[in-house]
């Protein structure tokens, strides 16, 4: 006798092929009538779907794909152990895929990836997920994404999302320092690439216009979100013949490389140079004195982004609907004080 097929159990359910596989599949968006008559349909028939044969035919598996490309640990395992405990929790598997974002094929490359893969949507890290022609040709393809962004508000595109106010917080970290007392404040780049660092430039620039400090573009040095691009920047900055009494790294990485670089050239921290990160990453804890920063909740926002995606993907009418915004909240720590008294 032929094994039953879901063709057949569907003509006996009397609904289609498509909702005999969404009750299969446990989807929510499914009547409790119309899923109990699939039920006794498969029960009648005795109906066992063939895992491998399923594979074969379907464009998507129970996975999702984490996309990145950032020189920070720390960042990626926070934001992979936020994105994997929704996966466990839905019964989803995760594939994490680090990128080249300046790759001349970086689209056609992913897209390629997501089919081979069969993923069934994508979270994308920065900085890919501020590449507007990379985004526009994933979802020419129908592929589902969420995107984690800097910002303050919702992408003018409209596209599922979660943003991170990094302006703001970046204003918090340098007004803290000007109201120690500090007047030259030093600032270290992460990559350009990442509008994160661009905004984190913006909130310290406009918090020295508020406060009436001329921004002195000898102060601020290009670099990458790196401990090695931190301790090289500060040495510059510490070079100067009129030193800054501040250092404001765009992360903790590169605000532990200016701790060593001031360690190194005899400074003590925080009298002689007061030293701000971004991220509250292991880093800022675990160096002495413990840095100034402000807290990023990285596992919480790879959690909001899972969720919002699974959402997109299962139709889920409990799921997020709404792009959400974190705040980076300011946590002050011993590597900031008042400047020394000039003698």
């Amino acid at each position: 006798m032929p094994r039953p097929t879901i063709k057949d159990v569907a003509e006996r359910a009397k609904v289609s092929q498509k909702t005999v596989s969404r009750v299969i599949n446990d989807e929510v968006n499914v009547h409790p009538r119309t899923r109990d008559q699939v039920l006794r349909a498969i029960a009648a028939l005795d109906y066992r779907p063939d895992p491998s044969a399923r594979s074969l035919r379907s464009a998507q598996t129970r996975a999702i794909g984490l996309l990145y490309d950032n020189p920070n640990p720390y960042y990626v395992i926070a934001m992979q152990t936020g994105v994997l405990s929704v996966c466990r929790e839905a019964g989803y598997g995760l594939q994490i895929h680090p990128c080249d974002s300046a790759a001349p094929s970086l689209a056609q490359d992913l897209i390629g990836h997501v089919r081979d893969a069969r993923l069934a949507g994508v979270v994308l890290a920065p900085p890919m997920s501020e590449q507007q022609t990379l985004v526009a040709a994933l979802l020419a393809q129908d592929i589902r994404l969420v995107r984690i962004v800097s910002g303050s508000r919702d992408p003018e595109d409209g596209s599922a999302c979660v943003f991170v106010d990094d302006h703001d917080a970046a204003y918090d970290i340098t007004e803290h320092l000007i109201q120690l007392g500090h007047q030259r404040i030093g600032f270290l780049w992460g990559g350009r690439s990442h509008k994160s660092s661009g905004e984190r430039y913006e909130g310290y620039a406009e918090a020295l216009r508020d406060y009436g400090i001329a921004l002195d573009p000898e102060l601020v040095v290009e670099g990458d979100y790196s401990f090695d691009d931190g301790f090289r920047g500060a040495r510059r900055l510490l070079a100067l013949e009129l030193r800054p009494t501040a250092i404001f790294g765009s992360n903790d990485e590169i605000a532990a490389g200016v701790l060593a670089a001031a360690r190194s050239g005899g400074l003590n921290v925080p009298y002689d140079l007061s030293i701000a990160g971004f991220e509250d990453s292991p880093f800022s804890r675990q160096s002495w004195p413990a840095l100034t920063t402000a807290r990023q909740a990285t596992e919480e926002i790879g959690r909001h982004a899972a969720r919002r995606l699974l959402g997109l993907i299962r139709e889920q009418p409990d799921a997020p609907q709404l792009n959400q915004g974190f705040s980076p909240e300011l946590v002050i720590r011993g590597s900031t004080a008042p400047p020394r008294p000039q003698s």
